[in-house]
Parts: C-alpha cells; sequence; structure tokens
C-alpha cells in the first residue's frame, strides 16, 4: 500500500446498501495518519520506564486495592490532537482483514476501494491506523488508553474481540481476503459521513442500528 495512505491511523450490522460512487464527494485533501502498530516481541532484558507525560496526555485509570479505589494515570497512547483534527470525530482503523489481506512473506492485497475510503475518511475525521500485527490470538484495543473522550470516538474493524471493551463504539465490517467485487468500504461512506457530524456517537450509532 502507498505510504501516504496508511502510515498516519451491532442491531448487529450496520446496515449498507449499494451506493453510486457519484455519491462520493472528490477529496481535496488527505490528513496524515496516525498509527499505532502493537506487536509481542521478545525483551533483551528490562528498561527503565519512559518519562511521565503531562497530564493532558495521561490516562486515568481505577483499579481497586484491599476495596479500596486507586486512581492511577498511564500515558496515552496518542499526542495531542493536531491543529487540522481539532473538533473533529477520532476513528481508529484496523489494517488486517479491514483495509488489506497479507502474507508477508509473499504479498499484500488492498481492500477495493481503500484509497477512496482513507481519502475521505482523512477529510472528515482524525484516523487512528490501529493495528496487532500478531499472527495468532485476540487483541483488545482499549479505547480509553488513547486519550480522547470516548462519546467522540468510533473503531472500524472485522474482530469483534477488539473491541470487546467498548462494542457501543464500533462500526463491524465484513472481514476481505480476496473479492475483488468487495464494495463494503464504499459501502461504508455514507454511515461515516453522518457520523462524522454526530455530538455523541453514541446516540448516532444508536440510531443508525435502529433504522
Amino acid at each position: 500500500m502507498e505510504s501516504s495512505v496508511i502510515t498516519q491511523v451491532q442491531k448487529e450490522e450496520v446496515k449498507t446498501g449499494q451506493v453510486s460512487r457519484s455519491a462520493l464527494k472528490q477529496p481535496r485533501s488527505c490528513n496524515i495518519f496516525k498509527a499505532l502498530f502493537c506487536c509481542l516481541q521478545a525483551q533483551d532484558g528490562p528498561k527503565p520506564p519512559p518519562p511521565l507525560p503531562p497530564p493532558s496526555q495521561q490516562a486515568l485509570l481505577e483499579s481497586q486495592e484491599n476495596g479500596m479505589v486507586v486512581k492511577q494515570y498511564e500515558p496515552c497512547l496518542l499526542p495531542e490532537v493536531e491543529a487540522q483534527d481539532q473538533g473533529k470525530i477520532c476513528v481508529v482503523i484496523d489494517l488486517d482483514e479491514t483495509l488489506v489481506h497479507s502474507s508477508f512473506k509473499v504479498y499484500v492485497l488492498k481492500r477495493p476501494y481503500v484509497d477512496e475510503f482513507l481519502q475521505r475518511m482523512g477529510e472528515l475525521f482524525e484516523c487512528v491506523l490501529f493495528t496487532a500485527s500478531l499472527a495468532k490470538g485476540c487483541y483488545v484495543k482499549d479505547l480509553s488508553r488513547l486519550g480522547r473522550d470516548l462519546n467522540k470516538t468510533l473503531i472500524l474493524d472485522n474482530s469483534p474481540a477488539s473491541y470487546i471493551f467498548h462494542p457501543n463504539n464500533a462500526v463491524p465490517v465484513v472481514s476481505w481476503f480476496d473479492d475483488v467485487d468487495d464494495a463494503e468500504l464504499l459501502n461504508l461512506l455514507p454511515v461515516f459521513e453522518e457520523l462524522s457530524q454526530a455530538d455523541n456517537v453514541y446516540t448516532r450509532l444508536d440510531q443508525l442500528r435502529g433504522q
């Protein structure tokens, strides 16, 4: 996939209908996608913890110790919102089987309409590409760690396990492997165009699921 596209990142299903390509607006510009690539790897030895960021870049977590609630701050996964993304809803977009299908030893296939989809999404949202990059097993994407308001945060992912902590923030997408006639991303654009204007994603998603 071109670096300009990917360097920056249920009712059970959201209804999708056939949408003519003329419904797509001509793209004006493409924001840089923030990317979070997470993987499990061996460590040579213990490393010192990173310096604690300022409060605006920390996530407040609560845990219980001896029956008492203990508040802890942990670094957020995302930096401060950039100027061009101020006021926009944050969308966490999965990579594998959502935007592409890959066999890292052989090939990477781009899902049909992925370029048009990312171009338009970059205009409407603060987009974050968040992939676990794990060959097997489940990886839960905890949206509360991003440092964004959850009522202004969405996740697009083919794996329900990845958003098990935040199912009401999710827009499901069918897994893709090699179907050249697939139009899932194209059909999802009108949904996201509506969501981009939402004051609260929970309310708007409930309305869409009830249609």
